[in-house]
This record gives C-alpha cells, sequence and structure tokens, in this order.
C-alpha cells in the first residue's frame, strides 16, 4: 500500500462523479423508466388470451433474455444504422449516435426482464379481485390500471428494484461504445497518470458502496411489504 498514489483519486474525484457518475445515472434512470413502461406492455402482451399478441412477445423476451447484452450493444451500434438504411434507402448508414444507442439498448434489454418481473406480479393477484373489479362496472383495461396493477406493482417492487441495481451495475459495459460512465472516466484517468490500480480500486469500492446500501434497503422494503400483506 505505500507505493499507492491516493492524491490522484483525490484529484479525479470532479471529473469521475461529475462526468462519470452523472451519465451512469442518467443512463440507468432512463433506461429503468423506458424498460418499465415498454416492459408493462409486454407483459400484458404476455398475458392476452390472443396469440396474436402473447406469441410475438414471449419470441421477444426470450430471444433477450437468451443473449449476452454485450452482444445486443454491439449489434445495435453497428448493425442498425445499416438495417435502418436499407429499410427507408439511405445510401448512407443512419447516424444513431453512441448515447442514444446505449439508451435504447438499455431499455430493450432490460424491458425483457422487466416484463416477466410484471407478469410475476400480475399473475400473484387473486383472479377474484379482476372478478370484482368487473362487478363494479369496470372492463378489463380498467381493472388492471386501477385494481390489478397497483397490488401487483407493490408486490413486485423488491424485485423491480433489485434488477435496476444490476442495471445500473450493466451500465459499465458502455465502455466498448466509447463512452465516459464511471468506470470509463476512472480508466481515462488511470491510463493518462499512469495509475490505473488506484482508479480501479476506488471505483469498485464506489460499486460496492452504493450497491450494497441500495440492495439492504431492498430487503428492508421487501420485509416492510411483506408484513403488509
Amino acid at each position: 500500500m505505500g507505493k499507492f498514489d491516493f492524491d490522484v483519486i483525490w484529484t479525479a474525484l470532479p471529473y469521475l462523479f461529475q462526468t462519470g457518475m452523472t451519465f451512469t445515472l442518467t443512463l440507468t434512470v432512463l433506461a429503468a423508466v423506458m424498460g418499465l413502461a415498454l416492459g408493462t406492455l409486454l407483459a400484458m402482451m404476455r398475458l392476452s388470451r390472443f396469440r396474436i399478441l402473447s406469441v410475438p412477445a414471449g419470441i421477444y423476451v426470450n430471444v433477450m433474455r437468451s443473449i449476452p447484452l454485450l452482444l445486443v450493444i454491439f449489434w445495435f451500434y453497428f448493425l442498425v444504422p445499416y438495417i435502418a438504411a436499407w429499410v427507408v434507402g439511405s445510401p448512407t448508414p443512419l447516424r444513431v449516435g453512441a448515447f442514444n444507442s446505449a439508451v435504447i439498448t438499455f431499455t430493450l434489454f432490460e424491458a425483457a426482464y422487466f416484463c416477466e418481473i410484471m407478469r410475476a406480479g400480475i399473475q400473484s393477484i387473486a383472479r377474484g379481485q379482476v372478478s370484482a373489479s368487473m362487478a363494479l362496472g369496470l372492463n378489463h383495461w380498467q381493472g388492471m390500471r386501477y385494481v390489478v396493477l397497483p397490488q401487483a406493482f407493490r408486490n413486485m417492487l423488491p424485485a423491480l428494484l433489485t434488477r435496476i441495481i444490476i442495471l445500473f451495475q450493466d451500465t459499465s459495459l458502455v465502455y466498448v461504445l466509447s463512452l465516459t460512465d464511471f468506470l470509463g472516466a476512472a480508466a481515462k484517468i488511470g491510463q493518462r497518470d499512469g495509475r490505473l490500480v488506484e482508479l480501479y480500486l476506488f471505483v469498485a469500492v464506489v460499486y460496492f458502496v452504493i450497491c450494497f446500501t441500495a440492495s439492504r434497503l431492498v430487503k428492508l422494503l421487501e420485509k416492510r411489504t411483506r408484513v403488509l400483506r
């Protein structure tokens, strides 16, 4: 430890948090919000009695959950511009941009996992709740919106938050697109100053503290919701 230069960490703090962590949190929030919205739609499709809706949604979820996220990032960033150009008849690839590619990729990927969490949460609600909503004069979608989904959301909140913690960790994969997330910011400074060990160690500690704290809070929330049920 005597050879460690901890001053480089102190000097790098503004860049690490103002640039790197800001990007990481922005990507996490955007992907979580949009992925949850798309995942809810996919869950409703999977639970539909119409095969024209349930089958495509099931195929999408199973395919996304069977492919490594890193491959999805590569495919979207390098192949989609050419596919989009072919669809619209453009002679040159359509520029999507690294940040937009990262947001869309993470949204599409996480939606598959959010879908299964939402589907399990909806199925955990007793059928009598649906019958009661219909007895009150609500149609199927109104019953889902006002009766089923609020209860299901409470049941699946710990699982959703756990998935968001995993999403926060996975954002470090955007290094393949040369984006400056928290890990990428540390790598740039470490390579510039020749202090990769110190910077990587600091990043690992920060990730551990954030994720461990968030996991403990999720555990407490899970116990609280279990008592309420």
